[in-house]
């Protein structure tokens, strides 16, 4: 798949959060310097009388005075979305004002994806009240709001998902002083007429409001933009800057300048490049010079005649461009489309969708309702209006009929996949951050449909005031009753997590619970405060709640029919007794939400040993991705792999940093050293009392490192109070940034030579400076004052954080003077460091000496003394965590002349804080319910099914057939990875369990393969080279006894069958690979 690795909220970032971008002077960065609304305060009541403020559910009247735009960003609350967009482009958001006009399906999706962004005040809009059908896909209406207006209706629980936001309903007609009191004007539900003046509306504004159309009808979606005559998008990608180390410039009229060959530089003609640490040619420092690539490694830049000749050094960092796009007005546009397109394989539908939707603006100008569903008359009547309105363009009757006859449904797929795309449009036009849709994009789900529609008539079609008439309208009725009969299992509730509960309640899956319908979620994780920004379930009282729980809870209230199970159980070999035979086989399919690789792997492996649907999804900021696994025909999710994350070398990390990635990461790993690592391992030498044999039977010279750590921690180094943990910070300071320094020029001084006479320091080896401590220098201080906190809380002592107790403190320690070490070797690459390591060996007589200093553990439990690891927790500014980190990293930094990373970006990278953002998720979670209707369509042929991978900042969009399974061949037999040989234990006509040797007779006589290796899990259970007289033994053995007398432990009284891979050879004596067995145990008792 594209993006195997693409993960909401997890563990591991292969590449650093954007950087904060530099301010553009004079330039107008998206609509910055937008109309300030000019009568928030009185919520529209002179004009229409019905606008209220939000009082949340928390207290917190929802009037936007927390936020950002005065007191700057809540980083607790937007830390993943601020790794997506940057402060920049959040401090624009939050000083726009966004109107939603049309709070259907789509215009609530959009709304929910804007307010959570964090945007200054959204005004929700409609002049209709609620009907039973709006409930399919409008998650903030109930039963009780039906006739209602739908804009009151939905106002508050609305304003309660971000308590920043400013909010305000409106109902009666749009005004040009509405319209205008906004810099973002979102049309959901609207009329051609409507478009037209609202768009007049916006271009006469100065500055140009920008305008969005969007439009959701059955199966088919519309999305148009205008953000006026000149927009300027500062960041057209969002992708980090192109950082690349120098290696040479020459001085020439076409300069060439060649990067380290450790990584290609990754520019392109017309990027423009800044210099800065160039030595010598030093005139190319601070400039700013557009390139033309030669190759992955070099580049051109123009003339260098003038300077100086270059000597060494010197980094190339690229320059982001701001781009100014002049968008079309809608008359114009109408005539002169072009379109995003979102799937290659369907070139002709944008146009023809173009057709459908303006022909069923006519349609609606004359007709009370839009054509009924799937009726034969009113889509000739429509096809006959199309053909009269739009003539040649007409190329594909049969398209157009298909849409008069669906277009009256509404989807939640549909809505969600489009409010997400609609709502980063939203933040595009507040910001300035990321490509607009530049104008028009279109999109269908006709795969969705059955293969044969015939049974999709105007009568099995026809409303029936009920909360599912819209999807009944493109599916029918019968389908709708086989939706709520699935039974699905969600693995994950966090943010894609909530989005597919919400679109699955909505559709009604697996509700009818008389029917036998059910939905499973589990999560192990609490909800907590950075969750609250995409995972829209969640509110501020919702904080240290289970996740499945509470989405639960949350999907109930918007469909009281979807009785949902919640879990809080994680997915894993530790849990097969929960998650079993009993449990997997009667489900449909499984939908993934998971955060990790290891979980999702883990689950597809489930699926295809029971043959179940997978569908996978991920994202990675705007990036998102979708996978379909269909069993016996597709790849399953492990088929494909990403390459491995790039590793940072060991001898990078101690010695030769030239990267701030590089210093975050030696901060991370000296934080878990010396806060984690080292008091686990004291802490265990007083709480486990094998301590001591288990850590002498350790390998190489880890019995004498473990037991220094101990004796250290609980003897030497033992604090007695807070001043003990000042002067442990203090001098631990002193060692990182001072002596080893000092060591490291001293073995390698500044002027050192390679042996074939070039400067040691050059290239990525940048000569470091030690540093000599300022108590009035902040970062100096920040290190001491974190580290001896975090020092104090391992042993249980109270801190603190008064600036002068601890530098009084500070004034009596003694720092003893820097002596260089002769004999001391420093490795200069990962082969010596390793080499080092491997020849060192514990001494017997220090480890006995060692043993003799230790206390026994007993001694130091009864004395009380308790020793807590610090656990990395990178959300809980209060820890101190990411202070320690911060200032360590960057101290590091200073070292070695490496430009300093702020807290954000600090956090993120050490951290590894994956970006995410709320539209993403609700695109991929929109796309991965449309897939599922395919699958309860009972569609089986690839051609129907869509892979799809987006980049909302692009905006690109991208669909493909998921691929077959790899077929592999035996003899004859063709199989795949859904293949398996199943054999029942006990032989029809046996009364007893098979031995081995007559599992080995069997594949002989009657698949003609000779097994060479058998195994289990990790236990060999047969192999031809194994001693005789074991082989001799295990032959008479049942099967299950072999396993349980190798693996030394019984068989789970849950486990119905055993899985056994096999190394065979053909008659010929050749290898040749076969599918594993499933080996089904005799019933238990």
């Amino acid at each position: 798949m594209s993006l195997v690795d693409l993960q909401e909220d997890g563990q591991i970032s292969s590449t650093s959060p954007p950087t904060k971008k530099r301010k553009l002077g004079g330039l107008e960065c998206g609509l910055e310097n937008s109309p300030t609304p000019t009568s928030l305060a009185h919520h529209g009541s002179e004009k229409n009388g019905n606008g209220t403020m939000a009082q949340n559910g928390n207290g917190v009247t929802s009037n936007g005075t927390e936020n950002g735009a005065d007191k700057g960003i809540d980083e607790g609350l937007y830390s993943r979305q601020l790794f997506v967009l940057g402060k920049e482009a959040m401090e624009r958001m939050a000083r726009s004002s966004v109107l939603v006009s049309g709070l259907k399906g789509l215009g609530i999706e959009v709304a929910k994806n804007v307010i959570l962004s964090g945007v200054k005040s959204v005004t929700l809009h409609d002049t209709e009240t609620v009907t039973m059908a709006d409930l399919g896909a409008q998650f903030f209406l109930r039963e009780s709001d039906v006739g209602t207006n739908r804009a009151v209706a939905s106002y508050q629980r609305a304003a309660e998902l971000n308590s920043y936001v400013s909010m305000r309903h409106e109902t009666g007609q749009l005004t040009e002083e509405m319209v205008k009191e906004h810099s973002v004007v979102v049309l959901t539900n609207s009329s051609m007429e409507e478009q037209m003046k609202v768009n007049e509306w916006c271009r006469s504004a100065s500055p140009s409001i920008a305008m969005i159309v969007a439009d959701v009808r059955g199966l088919y979606a519309q999305i148009f933009t205008d953000f006026g005559p000149k927009f300027t998008v500062v960041d057209t990608t969002g992708e980090t800057p192109i950082t690349a180390m120098i290696a040479s410039i020459t001085k020439e009229e076409n300069a060439v300048v060649t990067t380290l060959d450790e990584a290609r530089h990754g520019l392109e003609d017309g990027d423009v490049i800044m210099f800065t640490e160039v030595l010598g040619m030093v005139e190319l420092n601070s400039k700013e010079l557009p390139v033309k690539v030669l190759g992955p490694y070099t580049f051109s830049i123009g003339d260098t005649t003038s300077f100086n000749n270059y000597e060494r050094g010197g980094v190339v960092l690229q320059v982001k461009q701001p781009k100014v796009v002049s968008f079309k007005p809608l008359p114009t546009a109408l005539k002169e489309m072009e379109p995003v397109y979102t799937d290659f394989a369907k070139f002709m539908s944008p146009q023809l969708i173009h057709v459908c939707y303006q022909t069923l603006h006519s349609w609606n100008s004359s007709h009370s309702s839009p054509p009924k569903p799937w009726s034969a008359s009113d889509a000739a009547e429509f096809l006959a209006l199309a053909k009269e309105k739009h003539g040649e363009e007409v190329s594909d009757e049969d398209f157009i009929t298909q849409f008069a006859k669906v277009c009256a449904g509404e989807l939640s797929p549909m809505c969600a996949a489009m409010g997400g795309v609609v709502a980063q449009e939203v933040m595009k036009a507040c910001s300035g951050k990321f490509m607009p849709i530049f104008q028009w994009l279109y999109f269908d789900a006709l795969e969705c449909l059955p293969v044969d529609c015939a049974g999709l008539t105007e009568e099995n079609c026809a409303p029936s005031n009920t909360r599912y008439d819209g999807q009944v309208a493109v599916f029918g009725k019968e389908f709708q009753q086989k939706l709520g009969t699935q039974k699905w299992f969600v693995v994950g509730a966090g943010a894609i997590g909530c989005e597919l509960l919400k679109n699955f309640a909505l559709m009604g899956l697996g509700c009818d619970q008389a029917g036998g319908g059910n939905i499973t979620v589990t999560d192990m994780d609490m909800i907590e405060r950075s969750n609250l920004n995409r995972q829209f379930l969640f509110r501020t009282w919702d904080i240290n709640k289970h996740k499945a729980v509470t989405a639960v809870a949350a999907v109930q209230a918007m469909n009281p029919d979807a009785k949902y199970r919640s879990m809080e159980l994680r997915v894993g070999q530790e849990t097969e007794n929960d998650y079993n035979d009993d449990f997997f086989e009667p489900l449909d399919g499984v939908a993934n939400a998971l955060d990790n690789v290891e979980a999702r792997t883990y689950m597809d492996r489930r699926c295809v040993y029971y043959n179940k649907p997978l569908l996978e999804s991920g994202t990675l900021g705007t990036k998102g991705n979708t996978q379909v696994v269909i069993p016996k025909v597709t790849e399953s999710y492990s088929s494909s792999q990403d390459p491995p994350e790039k590793s940072i070398p060991i001898c990078t990390l101690k010695n030769f940093p030239n990267a701030i990635e590089h210093t975050l990461q030696w901060a991370r790993d000296m934080f878990e050293g010396q806060f984690t690592q080292a008091p686990l391992t004291a802490s265990q030498y007083i709480e486990e009392p094998q301590f001591k044999e288990k850590t002498l039977a350790l390998p190489g010279a880890q019995p004498l490192d473990t037991l220094q750590t101990v004796l250290r921690l609980l003897v030497k180094e033992k604090p007695d109070n807070f001043n003990d943990c000042v002067a442990w910070a203090r001098l631990t300071w002193q060692e990182l940034f001072h002596n080893q320094v000092a060591q490291l020029l001293h073995n390698f001084p500044p002027d050192q030579v390679t042996s074939t006479g070039s400067p040691f320091w050059s290239g990525p080896k940048k000569c470091p400076t030690a540093l000599n401590f300022d108590q009035d220098d902040q970062m100096h201080f920040d290190f001491v004052e974190s580290a001896a906190n975090l020092r104090a809380g391992v042993y249980g002592i109270k801190g603190t954080k008064d600036r002068e107790q601890i530098k009084t403190i500070l004034k009596q320690v003694v720092v003893p003077q820097f002596e260089a070490k002769s004999g001391i070797k420093i490795a200069v690459t990962d082969a010596e460091a390793q080499a080092q390591a491997e020849s060192s060996m514990s001494d017997s007589e220090l480890l006995d000496q060692l043993l003799a200093e230790l206390p026994a553990a007993a001694e130091l439990k009864a004395a009380g003394l308790r020793v807590t690891p610090a656990e990395f927790e990178k959300d809980d500014d209060s820890n101190g965590h990411i202070d320690f980190i911060v200032a360590c990293s960057n101290l590091r930094a200073l070292n070695y002349s490496i430009p300093p990373a702020d807290r954000l970006k600090s956090k993120g990278i050490a951290g590894r804080i994956i970006p995410a953002i709320a539209t993403t998720t609700s695109l991929v979670a929109g796309l991965v319910s449309l897939e599922l209707y395919k699958m309860v369509q009972g569609h089986v042929n690839p051609e129907k099914f869509k892979n799809g991978f987006a980049n909302l900042a692009l905006p690109f969009f991208t669909f493909s057939e998921p691929l077959l399974a790899p077929k592999q061949k035996y003899y004859e037999t063709e199989w795949t990875l859904w293949d398996r040989f199943e054999m029942e234990a006990i032989q029809p006509g046996k009364d007893r369990e098979m031995t081995l040797q007559e599992f080995m007779d069997y594949f002989m006589n009657e698949h003609k393969l000779e097994i060479t290796m058998l195994s289990q899990g990790v236990s060999m259970l047969y192999s031809f080279f194994m001693q005789a007289a074991k082989r001799e033994e295990r032959m008479k053995m049942p099967v299950s006894e072999v396993v349980k007398t190798v693996s030394k432990k019984d068989i789970d009284p849950w486990v119905r069958a055993i899985v056994f891979e096999l190394c065979c050879n053909d008659t010929d004596g050749e290898d040749v690979e076969v599918p594993y067995v499933k080996y089904n145990l005799p019933v238990r008792q």
